[in-house]
C-alpha cells in the first residue's frame, strides 16, 4: 500500500484489491466505459459479475505473477490497474496490463502513480521480466506516460480497435525489468 499526495494537495491511496471490493469495482467498470473510447471496452461491454470480480481478485493473489490494484480517493474507487503474467512456463516472466481512471480525477497523475506501482511491483517480484501494454495509436496523452516511465514501442497492430465503424490502430509497447 501506498499513500501519495497528489497535485491538488489531495491524498490517494494505491493498494491491492481485495474481494470486498468488487462490488465497488463491478461499479466503477460500468462506469468508466462510458467515458472514454480508448478502453478495450465500452457502454454495455462489461459482463461481469461481483462473484466474476471476486474469483478474479483471488486468482491474482494467488498467482505469483499477476496483480490487480486500485486507486482509492475519499475511500472511492477512482483508478485501477490488472496485470496478468503468461500462464506457461516459457512465458510466465511477462505479461499484459489494462488501466483505467475515472474522468473526473484525470490530470492528477493517478495513471503515472499506478504505473509506478506495477513497476515496483514487478521489480520486487524476481519473476516479472517485462511488462507490455497495447495503446491506442492516438492516445497521444497515454503515449507520454508511458515513454516517460520508459516503455519502448515495440510495433503496430493495424485495425485492432473499431469503434463506430472507424478502425484504430494500436502501438504495442514494453518495458524490461532487469
Amino acid at each position: 500500500m501506498e499513500t501519495i499526495l497528489l497535485k491538488n494537495h489531495s491524498t490517494l491511496i494505491i493498494r491491492d484489491s481485495d474481494k470486498e471490493d468488487a462490488p465497488a469495482l463491478v461499479e466503477y467498470l460500468y462506469k468508466v466505459s462510458a467515458q472514454s473510447d480508448f478502453l478495450t471496452f465500452g457502454v454495455g461491454e462489461i459482463r461481469m459479475s461481483v462473484g466474476d470480480e471476486e474469483a478474479y481478485i483471488e486468482a491474482c493473489k494467488k498467482a505469483s505473477n499477476s496483480i490487480s490494484i486500485v486507486a482509492v480517493f475519499d475511500g472511492r474507487i477512482v483508478g485501477g490497474l490488472n496485470f496478468n503474467g503468461g500462464t506457461k512456463p516459457r512465458t510466465r516472466h511477462a505479461g499484459e496490463f489494462g488501466i483505467t481512471v475515472l474522468q473526473d480525477y484525470w490530470g492528477l497523475g493517478i495513471g503515472s502513480f499506478l504505473m509506478e506501482y506495477l513497476i515496483k511491483w514487478a521489480k520486487k517480484s524476481n519473476i516479472i521480466r517485462k511488462i507490455n501494454l497495447r495503446v491506442r495509436s492516438d492516445n497521444y496523452r497515454a503515449i507520454r506516460i508511458y515513454t516517460r516511465l520508459g516503455f519502448l514501442k515495440e510495433g503496430i497492430i493495424t485495425r485492432e480497435f473499431c469503434i463506430k465503424g472507424q478502425f484504430y490502430d494500436s502501438i504495442v509497447m514494453g518495458l524490461q525489468i532487469d
